[in-house]
């Protein structure tokens, strides 16, 4: 305390008292009265100084400020750093704001509020940094699955539990099981059998098997072998099982493998025509034509549009979409005979083989299956492949229909040669025919095509009905011949045509008969089918297919499991058997060739 006197002479008490809260407080007034002096470029230029030392601090030292960054976040090789950098501008960029028009003049703290990361809106924080400036992607529409309903569908669970504990021990990781010699065949070194029975697993509620074979696919299924795999094969077993297991569980470990599957079959679209070679190296990433000609098999070409369509269009890649449909595009604009095409073409001419055989069945099958199945991919917007597919179809009940002499069944012959003389032959392939016809039926294409599905499903199961084995040979002839003659059969096989591969094209169309008639019948017939198989095809390690159905003492085991029995022949009998009929919406959802589902897009 101490005497003092004023300007105008009078004297007063001053009292110092050394108080650090009232200084810290001048103080603090004082500082923020000199931050209002600064400019606002002065004020950002020290809100970008303290933001960077704060986030150094933030990113560098130890402790629990790491844990706020997902692991999905954070590539410590590397491998998406651009997600730090991101919210580090974000930060930056909400502090370079006027503080005078946003702050509080009595809150002095309020720069302290940027060292938290704000939470981001959910678009931002979905952005997917390798889609950057490409349009925003649909997002798997993901399916949930119970497990078997009904004493049926558990026998074909079973069935396929028995098949894949036999792969499983003896072949896993490769292509096919030899159940009866207890190894295996490698085709292309791909897991075939693994990547095509995904989503059949997924529809049936195997969590366990499907865990192991979603585990082996991230471990151990690349694509850099140096080996020559058919394109046609590949697109519609394995990159269909990917896209489809992406589809039904969202789980983008499949869409990744996809990618890069896709990726290294493009080559094969480098030729002058546009239509691609047959095989292709996924490993050299080159193409060729097959060993055995210059041609490719039309069928072949002409059905992987599903599939890299699909690609396109969950990626925003349009590469894959567009090489594809180019040749789909290319095809429409030959020549063909009332819409029917034959069946082999010219990759570098990009035309057709002159005189080729003209069939419903191998080699030519699957091109009017893709026409009608690409249409209904594409919300039924692009008009010529329908206006191909009636054509198609046209010109099989002009040139291809044929009835039997004696019951009059109806079946789908083929075109030979130059003078196109009818081949009263029928191969078990063709049997597709009328699932694909009742699926365009549904979706408003002309109601006498059911007639005719109906018919041929007649025919196709007479196939089986009249075998001992009740199983189907490969290939079926038909008597055409008018003679009168009680003993006369409708139907024969040739030796070397009575094997059965444990196909599933009737089966496929079993399944879409039913489902868009709700006749039973459709199902009992199915159900006797895999009575048979059951009887003539299993064995101790699975189910193999048979050299012989017409003797059920000696069928030939021919050890081997293709891995289209899983990926179809059991997945279409477990949805034959689903008696709501509403597993899989055909609305919604579209199979390709290989049983797969793939979504529907309205363009």
């Amino acid at each position: 305390m101490q005497s003092l006197r004023n300007f105008d002479g009078t004297d007063y008490v001053s009292l110092n008292i050394n108080d650090s809260g009232i200084n810290t407080r001048i103080s603090s007034r004082s500082l923020w009265r000199q931050w209002n002096q600064l400019s606002r470029f002065q004020r950002n230029i020290c809100y970008f100084v303290i933001i960077t030392i704060l986030l150094l601090i933030f990113y560098f030292l130890p402790g629990d400020n790491l844990n706020s960054i997902s692991d999905n976040e954070i590539d410590y090789e590397g491998g998406n750093l651009d997600k730090i950098t991101t919210k580090t501008f974000k930060i930056i960029e909400e502090t370079h704001i006027d503080h005078n028009d946003h702050v509080d003049q009595n809150e002095g703290a309020a720069v302290g509020q940027v060292i938290e990361e704000p939470e981001f809106p959910p678009e931002i924080n979905q952005v997917d940094d390798d889609q950057i400036g490409e349009p925003p992607q649909p997002k798997p529409n993901v399916l949930k699955f119970n497990g078997p309903q009904n004493e049926r569908q558990k026998a074909i669970v079973k069935a396929f539990k028995h098949s894949w504990k036999g792969y499983k021990k003896y072949a896993w990781g490769r292509d096919n099981v030899k159940p009866i010699s207890r190894g295996y065949h490698e085709w292309f070194g791909l897991g075939l059998t693994i990547v095509d029975s995904l989503d059949t697993m997924y529809m049936m509620a195997l969590n366990e098997e499907y865990t192991d074979a979603r585990n082996w696919v991230e471990n151990n299924l690349k694509f850099d072998l140096n080996r020559d795999v058919n394109l046609f094969e590949v697109t519609i077993r394995v990159l269909g099982g990917l896209l489809s297991a992406y589809h039904l569980s969202g789980d983008k470990l499949f869409l990744d493998k996809a990618t890069d599957l896709g990726d290294r079959m493009m080559p094969a679209f480098s030729t002058t025509s546009g239509v691609p070679y047959s095989d292709v190296n996924l490993g050299t990433k080159s193409a060729h034509s097959p060993k055995w000609g210059p041609d490719s098999s039309t069928s072949e070409v002409t059905s992987i549009q599903l599939e890299f369509r699909d690609l396109s269009r969950i990626t925003g890649q349009p590469r894959f979409e567009t090489a594809a449909a180019k040749v789909s595009e290319h095809i429409h604009e030959l020549e063909k005979y009332d819409g029917l095409v034959p069946i082999f073409i010219n990759a570098n001419t990009g035309l057709f083989r002159k005189h080729a055989t003209i069939t419903l069945g191998a080699r030519g099958d699957s091109y009017y299956e893709y026409l009608l199945k690409q249409w209904l991919q594409t919300g039924k917007t692009i008009d010529y492949l329908r206006d191909d597919y009636l054509l198609g179809i046209y010109g099989t009940e002009k040139h291809l229909v044929r009835r039997t002499a004696k019951n009059k069944y109806l079946f789908i012959a083929e075109l030979i040669g130059v003078s196109r003389d009818m081949k009263p032959k029928m191969d078990h392939l063709t049997c597709y025919l009328p699932g694909t016809l009742a699926l365009g039926v549904h979706h408003g294409l002309p109601d006498e095509h059911m007639t005719l599905a109906k018919e041929l499903t007649n025919t196709c199961y007479q196939t089986y009905a009249i075998q001992p084995t009740f199983l189907a040979p490969e290939i079926t002839y038909f008597n055409v011949q008018g003679i009168e003659d009680d003993n006369q059969l409708d139907m024969y096989v040739k030796n070397t045509d009575a094997h059965n591969l444990l196909r599933p094209e009737f089966i496929e169309s079993l399944f879409y008969m039913w489902y868009f008639t709700g006749n039973k019948t459709y199902q009992d017939w199915g159900w006797k089918i895999f009575q048979g198989f059951e009887n003539y095809t299993k064995v101790e390690n699975g189910y193999t297919s048979i050299g012989n159905v017409r003797n059920p003492l000696n069928t030939r085991p021919r050890d081997m499991t293709e891995s289209f029995w899983y990926a179809e022949t059991l997945k279409y009998l477990y949805l034959l058997f689903d008696d709501t009929r509403q597993l899989v919406d055909l609305d919604r959802w579209v199979f390709n060739s290989e049983g797969h589902p793939l979504p529907m897009y309205e363009i």
